[in-house]
């Protein structure tokens, strides 16, 4: 590649990298991508195997996010939905805990026979009542772990079990030492949406961000060099170089840190297992976590995802995915472990299940300490910039809005 004069190169075609640079493009800028990867999505991919979908490191898409509208076309998507609520294997026998706003009727069969009771609900409503109130949870100081947060409403018991099992597969810690405000946003969104799969897997999210801009985005091109040239940047790749007045760091956060010289963000690592069977499933289409008082198993969730998303497996099979934390030495547990764990809360016989595939992601998302703080600074002393979800908020969400908040703020700053 010759030496190009170009507007705004953005490194990265991850989500945040593909909303800056699109809505760049919209603003008229002469904007280029590079990504070191073979595909685009950065941290959302989705492999084909056999016919069944695999998305790296099983993901959702909640359809609640404010800035998924903003972004992308969500009927295009096509989502299928998980059903509303949460599937809990029991000391005896399972039960499920529907979404009350959604399934008002089964609510007190819920409370009656779900383990459930009045100062169970009363300490829940106390903990997380505070969500209703978004901009109060951003601003208000005083944040704790969740951890505290739950201890201080008295949430106890089975109910205190399954919500720290539940939450420790969405933040991939299950220590529970996340901000509780990040929390509390995040349980907004699952009060106001149901959890979906796009029908062609989760990389179709990032596939309709960067339709608009195909033709700049430039795959399997690594930085190996960048630096100051007049008043722009020179950023070097193997296949050449390339001069731009701006720069927009969108990598993945371990390499914005490399690149950008910012501290690097700790980072929450994740297994999921992948299996097919034939036998048709009889349980509900929804997420299963493990209640039992002794529960021992690595498995933090597990589900038949082809109940809710019949688009990921072939016709006549069925897919199967749970997901566990990584050890403290960064190995996952082994397959058979997860398997065996995975189909005792699924009530299942997994010695009829056929692997698939396994994904190890090491640096799935970035940890959320208190006090919480969703809107990091985009713009580097030096010029450049930075967006992904490490400048907002963890999330498909936070990497979205950061994407477009670094290039409105890039626009901004130059009239």
């Amino acid at each position: 590649m010759s030496v190009d004069d170009i507007d705004v190169l953005v490194i990265g075609a991850g989500l945040a990298g593909l909303r800056c640079a699109a809505v760049l493009a919209a603003a008229g800028r002469d904007v280029r991508v590079w990504e070191a990867a073979d595909d685009i999505g950065g941290r959302i991919r989705t492999d084909v195997i056999d016919g069944f979908r695999c998305d790296r490191g099983f993901q959702v898409l909640n359809p609640a996010y404010p800035e998924l509208e903003r972004a992308v076309d969500v009927e295009a998507l096509r989502l299928q939905s998980f059903g509303p609520g949460v599937a809990v294997r029991r000391d005896r026998g399972s039960t499920v805990w529907v979404h009350p706003l959604r399934s008002p009727t089964k609510v007190p069969a819920m409370l009656t026979r779900g383990g459930l009771g009045p100062r169970n609900v009363a300490a829940v409503a106390r903990w997380a009542a505070p969500g209703l109130r978004p901009r109060a949870v951003k601003s208000a100081g005083g944040d704790t772990s969740m951890r505290e947060a739950l201890d201080a409403a008295g949430v106890h018991g089975e109910l205190r079990r399954v919500i720290d099992r539940f939450l420790a597969g969405v933040l991939l810690e299950d220590s529970g030492d996340t901000s509780n405000a990040f929390v509390l946003l995040l349980l907004r969104m699952f009060v106001l949406g149901v959890p979906a799969l796009p029908a062609e897997g989760m990389q179709a999210l990032p596939r309709q961000l960067a339709a608009p801009i195909a033709d700049r985005i430039a795959l399997q091109h690594n930085v190996i060099g960048m630096s100051r040239e007049g008043r722009g940047w020179r950023v070097s790749g193997a296949a050449g170089s390339v001069r731009a007045a701006q720069v927009v760091i969108a990598t993945d956060p371990a390499t914005a840190a490399e690149l950008g010289g910012l501290p690097a963000p700790r980072m929450r690592g994740v297994v999921t297992d992948w299996w097919a069977t034939d036998d048709a499933p009889t349980d509900p289409p929804m997420l299963w976590v493990d209640g039992r008082r002794d529960a021992t198993g690595p498995v933090l969730n597990t589900a038949v995802i082809s109940a809710a998303a019949p688009t990921y497996a072939p016709s006549g099979r069925h897919l199967i995915a749970a997901s566990a934390l990584l050890g403290p030495d960064g190995n996952p547990p082994d397959e058979q472990v997860l398997r065996r764990h995975a189909a005792e809360i699924l009530g299942a016989d997994g010695m009829r299940w056929t692997r698939v595939t396994r994904h190890v992601v090491p640096g799935a998302l970035p940890a959320h300490s208190p006090p919480l703080s969703v809107r990091r600074p985009v713009h580097l002393a030096d010029g450049r910039w930075v967006c992904g979800d490490h400048r907002d908020t963890a999330s498909i969400q936070g990497a979205l809005v950061s994407g477009r908040r670094t290039a409105e703020a890039l626009l901004k700053s130059r009239g």
